[in-house]
């Protein structure tokens, strides 16, 4: 285990800005912690998970409601 790197590191983020660890937080935490819409849709549509609906009555239609003015 490298000692010394995380000690460093750890002086280096008590160093930043408020601003500057709101950054680094957001690059580590959020930017990649979440599957992106794209993938999510990748996987309802491969993953066989909403399959049964294929076998469900269509219950509207485009005729159904009220249109939106």
């Amino acid at each position: 285990m490298n000692t010394k790197l995380v000690e460093s590191l750890a002086l280096a983020i008590q160093a930043l800005s408020d601003q500057e660890r709101s950054l680094l937080e957001q690059k580590l935490f959020f930017d990649s912690s979440e599957p992106a819409t794209q993938s999510l849709m990748q996987l309802a549509a491969i993953g066989g998970g909403f399959d049964f609906l294929q076998d469900e009555p269509d219950l509207y239609t485009a005729e159904d409601g009220e249109a939106i003015a």
